[in-house]
């Protein structure tokens, strides 16, 4: 089985129906759809299809929400596969059944992600290392012009994506797990609200797993970074970083390191 879940907070019905008439296209055998919202006026989604199934709750951030689902598919479809995406995601029907079948062929894979562009073409630079304090903290206060050759380094540009990649942090918009894996390693950690849930997943399964960039699967992903436009999101954007170091470290972290390098040596990225 292939299931796939959304976590929702007030979004707009027609990009609701973007990506959902995307999954419904594609081979997914059951999606979950978990709003976060107050009211309800998402409800109506749940007519669109069997395959779906509706959850309203008190919106307690993005990994919990799709760890409602998770907990699920652990149950009903332990060897199977399951998409965490975002509702500013669409694809081709085909997506799916290239990715399936890239996991299929690649036992040793945990998690592996798609190309993902923006909705003119261009590449968004989504397969990433395990980030530093510094390079973390200086991507988001410190001047572009300071840090561009810092954030080039840390999106992998100069690797080559026209091949298959081992990343460590893969992102969050668009992640594809096998469900075993995550029995191992476990769900999204909780007490992230928003942001980096994606880094700390991703680390996890690399250690025991392989996190891979599959270059025959292209999404297209509205990119909103709401961080850079609310305050609210720059503060809890803020508040997931200092408890994502505090987890791992902030400057002695040799899991981080060893990962990293993994990565350089394993796609031999020029230095």
């Amino acid at each position: 089985m292939l299931t796939a879940s959304i976590v929702f907070y007030k979004n707009p019905l027609n990009e609701c129906h973007m990506v959902l008439e995307c999954l419904l296209s594609a081979s997914v055998d059951k999606i979950y759809l978990i709003d976060h919202s107050e009211d309800s006026r998402l409800s109506v989604l749940r007519e669109y299809s069997e395959k779906i199934e509706y959850i309203s709750r008190e919106n307690s951030g993005y990994g919990s929400g799709h760890n409602v689902a998770l907990r699920e598919v652990l149950k009903i479809n332990p060897d199977g596969f399951h998409i965490v995406l975002n509702a500013d995601t669409f694809f081709s029907p085909e997506t799916t059944e290239i990715l399936k079948r890239f996991m299929i062929a690649h036992s040793e894979a945990g998690l592996c992600m798609p190309d993902i562009r923006n909705t003119d073409g261009s590449r968004q630079y989504l397969c990433k290392y395990l980030p530093s304090p510094f390079e973390l903290f200086g991507k988001r206060f410190l001047p572009k012009k300071l840090m561009r050759p810092i954030i080039d380094r840390l999106t992998m540009k100069k690797a080559d994506y026209s091949k298959i990649l081992f990343v460590p942090w893969l992102s969050g918009c668009f992640m594809f797990f096998r469900i075993s894996a995550l029995k191992e390693v476990g769900l999204f950690d909780e007490r992230f609200f928003l942001y980096a849930e994606d880094i700390d997943l991703s680390r996890r399964i690399a250690e025991k797993f392989e996190n891979l960039y599959c270059p025959e699967a292209v999404v297209f992903h509205i990119h909103k970074a709401g961080s850079y436009h609310l305050c609210k999101l720059l503060l809890v954007h803020i508040r997931s970083a200092i408890l994502y170091f505090c987890k791992w470290g902030w400057i002695f972290d040799s899991s981080r390191k060893k990962i990293n390098r993994r990565a350089v040596e394993r796609n031999k990225i020029p230095r």
